[in-house]
């Protein structure tokens, strides 16, 4: 897989966030007719089979072709650090939860973007921490991914009782219309009526819905390899050591580096103490993928919002005074703006050597 090929995913993904482009249709997604055939196949239990390309599971055994058989089964396509993925969770427990015992199997399938996410530790971690409650397959090395011709982190597969496709969604949103198509998907088996109405959702943290409307900031990723946006004078130096400095000022949706750093490809490492990351930015919450450069070392940081600790507005990572540690490669929620949205300039220092820097995701 080339890195355009990943990069336009992310685009694409982006786009549909804020309704640019069509999420539910898999005509409008333009995938080769090939990588289309499996997702859209006519033949019973296709979909189930390609799961079988993948022999490590989590949250239990892989289902036996038996347990599945006429049950309405829904594949999520989702990877551990990416705030979509984490944004649909709380959906996913709410239905695992009242459907299992009427018919439902929700499936998850882990596919990274990030190195880190292939670890199989991480991932068990990851699930622990995120209450996951689903056997989940680990497709680290995509197959599963390119056998469904898939897009998007996160994406849906709506699997009726007789193993055919009845649905696909890319994307957050549109909840309400998946719980139906599910409802209507187990109405057609055997068992007692299904209950009206939808289900409650609880999302607290980085996982309640995003603000959309304020919404002025795009992912930007930190390594040279897909890295844009970047201010600092003399550019991003590749897999070397290097000191910068940030600009006088930062323009709206611009990153820069102050300290001694190294720009890898995929992520960006701090050298020495009190090395920082800033950026001008206009969203509600803003996320960092952050890890340190050695498991089991905890390394601090504190952030700043326009020169000043955050106090009311620290994300759910953040302590108000702006301190916090990074204990495991995942995604941390860095600010939750609680006044009404407006542009900010953040800062966080990195007052431990070893920090490595992948990505600014917002919502």
């Amino acid at each position: 897989m080339t890195r355009s090929e990943h990069l336009s995913r992310r685009d694409w993904l982006k786009g549909a966030a804020v309704g640019l482009v069509p999420m539910s249709v898999a005509a409008a997604i333009g995938l080769p007719p090939a990588r289309k055939a499996l997702a859209w196949a006519g033949g019973a239990s296709a979909a189930l089979d390609a799961l079988s390309l993948s022999t490590q599971w989590l949250n239990g055994p892989a289902p036996t072709p038996k347990a599945l058989a006429g049950k309405v089964v829904l594949v999520a396509f989702w990877t551990y650090s990416c705030i979509n993925s984490l944004r649909v969770l709380p959906y996913l427990r709410a239905w695992h939860a009242r459907y299992r015992d009427r018919g439902l199997v929700v499936i998850g399938v882990h596919t990274p973007e990030f190195a880190f996410e292939k670890d199989v530790a991480n991932v068990r971690q990851a699930l622990v921490d995120l209450d996951v409650p689903f056997p989940v397959v680990l497709d680290s090395d995509w197959r599963i991914w390119r056998a469904y011709g898939n897009n998007a982190w996160p994406a849906f597969y709506f699997v009726g009782a007789d193993g055919k496709v009845r649905g696909h969604a890319a994307g957050e949103g549109d909840y309400d219309r998946h719980e139906r198509r599910i409802q209507a998907l187990l109405a057609q088996t055997p068992g007692p009526a299904i209950a009206e109405g939808l289900s409650p959702i609880k999302a607290v943290g980085p996982e309640a819905a995003p603000d959309f409307a304020e919404l002025g900031s795009l992912e930007s990723y930190i390594g040279w390899g897909k890295a844009d946006a970047f201010a600092s004078p003399g550019g991003l130096r590749q897999d070397a050591a290097k000191a910068y400095r940030l600009p006088a000022a930062l323009d709206l949706n611009r990153w820069g580096l102050s300290g001694e750093w190294r720009a890898g490809e995929e992520f960006t490492t701090s050298l020495a103490p009190g090395a920082v990351i800033a950026s001008r930015f206009h969203a509600r919450d803003l996320h960092m993928v952050l890890a340190p450069d050695q498991p089991g070392r905890p390394l601090r940081y504190r952030v700043q919002l326009d020169g000043q600790a955050p106090g009311p507005d620290h994300g759910w990572d953040v302590a108000p005074d702006g301190t916090g540690v990074i204990d495991r490669p995942r995604m941390y929620q860095l600010v939750r703006q609680s006044r009404p949205v407006a542009d900010r300039g953040f800062a966080i220092a990195f007052l431990d050597p070893g920090v490595r820097a992948y990505a600014f995701t917002f919502g």
